[in-house]
């Protein structure tokens, strides 16, 4: 876990189609999104520099993601198995998941 003097941020950059994890104003981390023609949002990949893992970065990135898609009224299709795997473990009130055919490992 982050210490107590770290401050954790978490930011929609539309510019480069990523929700962005900030440590101390630092990216550490982030996962990339796109919106298909049919509109729904693809999430397939996530990743946090090795300096900041094991802090619970990728699934505080992946929950505000997921929380910010359903206050928009997005679909999203989890392709990254970081995100399958938070959506498996946690519900998110008012999202709506569209589970792609091929399975991701986890």
């Amino acid at each position: 876990m982050p210490a107590s003097t770290d401050l954790t941020s978490v930011v929609r950059n539309d510019e480069d189609r990523r929700y962005e994890v900030h440590v101390n104003d630092v990216l550490a981390g982030f996962t990339v999104f796109r919106v298909d023609a049919r509109g729904r949002v693809l999430f397939p990949h996530t990743e946090v520099d090795p300096a900041f893992r094991g802090r619970g970065l990728a699934q505080a990135v992946v929950a505000e993601a997921m929380a910010d898609a359903a206050r928009r009224g997005d679909t999203v299709v989890p392709h990254c198995p970081v995100v399958a795997r938070w959506l498996r473990e946690n519900e998110v009130p008012g999202l709506t998941i569209e589970w792609p055919e091929q399975a991701h490992p986890e």
